[in-house]
């Protein structure tokens, strides 16, 4: 089995990126060099001490593979924060990189929330910023992809049955665009690992009253969006055996670790994370987003080489993760996602698409349909978009 280049990584979750001088400039897609003139919005610790090098991904392009096959890139931020900035110019210029993409779908990432009123509504504010943007998209003025045509917003699920309201000004704000809440309940042992912006505590999936939560989100008929590291993978089997009418859209591949405790035991660690995956790939109610290896948790190195890698080195180190993803639940309950801006500290857009198309080369139009698609316009309910 091929292992991930070798890499240090530092485990300060807390580490800002380097904050930019330049003055903010207003255009109509959102601000430019806004870093240190605008307050902190989104997660610090979703990019760590990594930053997204514009110079160094632009030392490497491609030519574009399979440049009609209609994409939904079913897992995207927006943001801003100290020296980082992904609004919609920057997912549109991403976009028309040279791949097909019809549209998109955002998943939350604490940005843009209300500044005043009860602090579980807080988030709502988020719901109401993407939608602007989808509303963007929607007039035609950014070109024909639908950006945002799905929402992923946060809720606090420990809540429980006292989510409702903020479920349903949820659905209000977004309009017919809100799909689902993604409560991150990412937890080690190693606590170095755990992001000081999510803190959850260990077996939250399992909690009575997160799952009273849960029962909510159900009975709306919305999805949970799960993000779990890969020794709780059980916990997500376990949840969706409680609730098999409820859509479960497991992150990242699951997250198999490379860092921290979990550093230097590569065939351990894959042992445990693929069969605990299989067993969750037992419920039929939950599909999986396959990508997020860009990130440093994973330990693959992508962003410690001298040079950019090309499709074909992502595609080397990514086939163990994406072969045993669609292996274990099928193309049609898999959705390659591009986890952008978190995963663009790695390898940028036009790579990472080339990389997906190379690992299913040999799949047939169904199923690459299904992956590039099919999938997240099934789950994420995205009955406007067209892949034809």
């Amino acid at each position: 089995m091929l292992r991930p280049a070798s890499a240090t990584f530092s485990l300060d979750l807390q580490a800002d990126a380097r904050r930019s001088d330049e003055p903010a400039r207003f255009t109509a897609l959102g601000v430019v060099g806004a870093a240190s003139q605008l307050a902190a919005q989104g997660p610090p610790g979703l990019l760590g001490g990594a930053t997204v090098r514009a110079d160094w991904l632009a030392r490497h392009a491609e030519t574009i593979l399979e440049p009609d096959l209609p994409i939904i890139d079913p897992h995207h931020h927006l943001w801003i924060r100290p020296g980082s900035r992904y609004l919609a110019d920057d997912l549109l210029a991403d976009m028309n990189s040279g791949h097909n993409i019809v549209a998109t779908v955002y998943v939350q990432a604490q940005s843009m929330y209300r500044q005043s009123g009860p602090s579980e509504m807080r988030p709502v504010g988020e719901t109401e910023f993407v939608n602007g943007v989808a509303a963007m998209f929607a007039s035609g003025a950014m070109g024909r992809s639908r950006g945002c045509a799905g929402i992923v917003g946060r809720a606090d699920l420990m809540l429980g049955g006292r989510v409702e309201p903020v479920l349903l000004a949820h659905l209000r704000a977004g309009g017919d665009r809100f799909r689902g809440v993604r409560h991150t309940t990412s937890w080690d042992a190693d606590t170095r690992l755990n992001n000081p912006d999510y803190p959850s505590p260990p077996a939250l999936l399992m909690d009575r009253t997160f799952r009273e939560g849960i029962e909510v989100l159900a009975r709306l008929g919305l999805s949970f969006d799960a993000m779990v590291y890969h020794p709780q993978l059980d916990d997500v089997a376990n949840l969706a055996g409680a609730f098999p009418n409820l859509p479960i859209v497991l992150n990242h591949c699951g997250v198999p670790m490379g860092i921290g405790t979990y550093q230097g035991r590569h065939d351990e660690v894959f042992a445990r994370w693929s069969a605990s995956l299989r067993r969750v790939a037992t419920h039929g109610n939950v599909s999986v987003k396959v990508g997020g290896l860009g990130m440093r948790y994973t330990a693959l190195g992508f962003s410690e080489r001298a040079e950019p890698p090309s499709s074909e080195v992502v595609a080397t180190l990514c086939r163990p993760y994406v072969e045993t993803c669609i292996d274990a639940f099928g193309a049609s309950r898999c959705m390659f996602e591009s986890n952008f801006p978190v995963d663009k500290v790695s390898y940028s857009y036009q790579v990472f698409w080339n990389a997906c198309k190379r690992l299913v080369s040999g799949a047939s139009p169904i199923e690459k349909t299904a992956l590039f698609g099919g999938t997240a316009k099934r789950v994420y309910r995205l009955d406007a978009v067209n892949l034809g």
